[in-house]
Parts: structure tokens; C-alpha cells; sequence
């Protein structure tokens, strides 16, 4: 399913990234200090080093950036980091006026993992972030994505689980 936008569609696991070469697998995470569900199971049995460094980060906020759009890579083998991008506004719950996804911020964390990959010289991949549990819709995060990353030239791959 190739787009105009020249993301590359996969089937397979994100926490697998199929390139060479430099690479980061990039996620959303939200401003609660939550970790638990979703994408990021197969995250921490992948890597626990994410996990462990969105909460201390998260936990140690008062002292650093931590906030809606910020951004954490977290280097899990020489040539691999995870992006922990914080996208999502709380979690969502049964009385939960609206999805918890902020694509504002989504955009502005893109904008600052374009950065990172270009001085790394590495390819982005991702499941379709914002789309799980914070309640986003892929047609609007796709042309984020696109401006953000693969208009200055980042290779991205988006995976879709089987």
C-alpha cells in the first residue's frame, strides 16, 4: 500500500526494524508517566531500556523537558535508538470526553525526531503512532509524518502487526 508521501508500508513488528544502517523506532507515549499496553508490551520484551528511561524521565520531569511534544531517544544497540514522543494528553477512560491524542504535538515531536535522524543518519519505524490507545486517526498523522520526516529526505517504514 505505497502512498505519494513515500512511506514505506510493512507488514511485520516495529520492534524489528527491517534496514541497514542506522535506525530509530519511534512511539507515543503519554504525559502520565503511563507505560502499560499496547505497542509498548512488545517494546519492553524487545528493550527494557525504554521503559526505564520514559519513567525516570517522567518521574524527574520537574528537572528536565518532559512535557506534551517532547522527545526521548534512548539507544538500545550501537546502531538502534527508541523515540519516546510524548503525543498523547492522559489516558483514555470510561469518561473520557474525546481522544487523548494531541496531533499538535505529535507534529512538533516529528519535527524534533527529523533532527535526530538526520545527525544519526538513520531510517524511522513505527506502527501507525497515534492510532492505538490514544484514539487517533492515521489520515491525519500520515501528512505529519510525510512533512516531517520523509519531505527532508528520513526513510520511514510504518508496520502493521498481523
Amino acid at each position: 500500500m505505497e502512498t505519494t508521501t513515500a512511506i514505506r508500508y510493512v507488514r511485520g513488528d516495529a520492534t524489528s526494524p527491517q534496514a541497514k544502517g542506522a535506525k530509530v523506532t519511534a512511539h507515543i507515549r503519554n504525559d502520565l508517566g503511563g507505560w502499560g499496553k499496547d505497542f509498548v508490551l512488545a517494546l519492553s520484551r524487545r528493550w527494557p531500556e525504554p521503559e526505564t528511561a520514559y519513567r525516570r524521565w517522567h518521574r524527574e520531569r520537574a528537572q528536565n523537558d518532559f512535557a506534551l511534544d517532547a522527545l526521548q531517544l534512548v539507544q538500545v544497540s550501537p546502531d538502534t535508538w527508541v523515540a519516546n514522543l510524548v503525543g498523547q494528553r492522559g489516558i483514555r477512560t470510561r469518561r473520557s470526553a474525546g481522544a487523548p491524542v494531541r496531533y499538535e504535538a505529535i507534529d512538533r515531536g516529528l519535527q524534533t525526531l527529523a533532527e535526530h535522524a538526520l545527525v544519526l543518519g538513520a531510517s524511522v519505524h513505527m506502527p501507525r503512532i497515534g492510532c492505538g490507545l490514544a484514539g487517533g486517526r492515521w489520515d491525519r498523522i500520515e501528512p505529519l509524518v510525510a512533512a516531517r520526516l520523509t519531505a527532508r529526505h528520513v526513510p520511514v517504514t510504518v508496520y502493521d502487526h498481523d
